[in-house]
């Protein structure tokens, strides 16, 4: 990492109370401001902190590369034209020009968002005092924290080796500070040791200042004198798009499941899965047909953590409702092969639409992203792109519950409000394993998950939804490193 130090430029994200709430996000950039001035006020460490969630929708990053296309690709999840970058990731080309170009820019824009995590994590203990709000100071620091964590997971779910297949080799760096030195490369138990370290910090710095432990994700959503969560600061709310104390948990969860540690990503999990509200109603629930005819299609209710992204109807538009994003011209193509010609699926039933492109050609494309442009108040606005959801708590309960019953009961849990048939889950661990990847294909689509799991479990290129059927093509799950950043590695 040659140019990890750097001057923070500042994006403002203002949360306001005002009766125009579709400004209640807006962007105010700040380009000019040194990181003395900045971190000179606690006003100023919550600005470099919104700041870097501005970042984390980037292109390169969660706002389309980690969710909705890069990693799709690397599945099949969208039709692709021949001889285009879009193809050649389907074929896992690595060295093709346009593949390398697109691996590089998320890698970079990765370290990026580290960096300005790492500037505010750099001056914030040396400046705890500038802090005056009651447990304004355990809050930023748990989340950057937090989001450091998210970031360097997903830098090794993606440039790390198959995690059963690790050996003591340098691999990745773990950056945790400012500097203009190349940082070196560790091995995969330093980096996962250097991970957990980070997840641990930050949740017990949450633990004792983030209200979403106290109030539902409804109260959360309108802060103020008039409603049930009044706080001394509005930083405090809208915790479904900030790394909140329950979403350090699902990383978590997350995390050890990675590594294969069963216990620990079950009882996190299950953490996740029994928070309740102070009325005791459950805090985050699974999305039901309900939902889907209500039109909130992201289920919102079941979104621990996403981003913010303002213009999401204009990018579904863009990407989606044009065709560009699309998956094949006849029913089987997604309500056979994806999810069995159940005819009672939500996600068969409301997600998918077949469209007449402008050539006429039909098409079929995902409707997960089409929000309300212009919603009436804060607590229905559901334009957020999701990184954490309940659904796959369910998942990693399911897969890594200590005994047969208790996944059973997660599983019944899960496809019961999915509107599907409950059925038996086998006892060999393995078959059990590919009957829980088949649910991470259907309730993922369009957000990137799919391919860690396939990477996680290692499975075969037949076991992969869509994938190429031709010799040619060479599964390989680790994507190699930028070359500019191959120097690095046993440093």
């Amino acid at each position: 990492m040659k140019k990890i130090y750097k001057i923070v430029t500042v994006l403002f994200l203002s949360l306001t109370l005002t009766s125009c709430l579709n400004e209640w996000l807006t962007v105010n950039p700040k380009t000019d401001m040194t990181r003395d001035i900045l971190f000179s006020t606690e006003s100023g460490f919550k600005d470099a902190l919104t700041g870097v969630y501005i970042q984390l929708k980037n292109s390169a990053g969660y706002g389309e590369n980690l969710t909705m296309t890069t990693l799709e690709y690397l599945v099949s999840s969208w039709d692709v034209t021949t001889n285009t970058t879009q193809q050649r990731l389907t074929q896992f080309l690595y060295t093709d020009a346009g593949v390398e170009g697109v691996m590089s820019s998320i890698f970079s824009q990765h370290y990026s968002v580290i960096a300005s995590i790492n500037a505010i994590l750099d001056q914030i203990d040396g400046k705890k005092d500038l802090f005056t709000t009651d447990k304004m100071y355990e809050l930023v620091k748990g989340e950057a924290l937090a989001l450091r964590a998210l970031c360097h997971l997903d830098v090794l779910r993606l440039f790390g080796p198959v995690p059963s297949v690790t050996n003591d080799d340098n691999i990745l760096p773990y950056v945790k500070t400012l500097s203009r030195e190349a940082v070196p490369h560790i091995n995969y138990n330093a980096f996962k040791a250097e991970l957990f370290k980070d997840l641990n910090d930050a949740e017990q710095l949450l633990k004792v200042a983030d209200p979403v432990q106290s109030y539902s994700m409804f109260d959360l959503r309108r802060p103020g004198p008039t409603y049930t969560f009044n706080p001394v600061d509005t930083y405090f709310g809208f915790r479904h798009i900030r790394m909140n104390y329950y979403a350090v948990k699902a990383l978590k969860a997350r995390a050890y499941l990675w590594f294969g540690d069963n216990e620990n990503a079950f009882a996190n999990a299950k953490e996740v899965i029994d928070a309740k509200n102070p009325d005791g109603s459950t805090k985050f629930t699974l999305g039901t047909s309900a939902d889907m005819t209500a039109g909130n299609l992201n289920l919102p209710s079941e979104q621990i953590f996403g981003i913010y992204e303002f213009s999401l109807l204009n990018k579904y538009n863009n990407m989606y409702a044009n065709g560009t994003l699309k998956k094949g011209s006849a029913e089987t193509t997604i309500k056979s092969q994806l999810y069995g010609n159940t005819g009672t699926d939500i996600r068969e039933t409301y997600l998918w639409e077949l469209i007449t492109q402008a050539n006429q050609a039909k098409t079929y494309i995902i409707k997960k992203y089409k929000v309300v442009d212009a919603p009436s108040n804060m607590t229905v606005d559901y334009r957020q792109i999701p990184l954490l959801r309940i659904a796959e708590m369910y998942l990693i309960a399911v897969e890594a519950a200590p005994s047969l019953g208790e996944s059973q009961a997660y599983w019944s849990t899960f496809r019961t409000a999915r509107n599907i048939s409950v059925s038996t889950l086998p006892t060999d661990p393995a078959m059990l394993k590919d009957e829980v990847m088949k649910e991470y294909r259907k309730e993922f689509y369009a957000e990137g998950q799919a391919f860690y799991n396939y990477k996680r479990l290692n499975l075969p290129k037949n076991k992969i939804l869509y994938a190429s059927t031709s010799s040619s093509v060479v599964l390989n799950y680790v994507v190699p490193l930028p070359k500019t950043e191959l120097i690095n590695t046993n440093k």
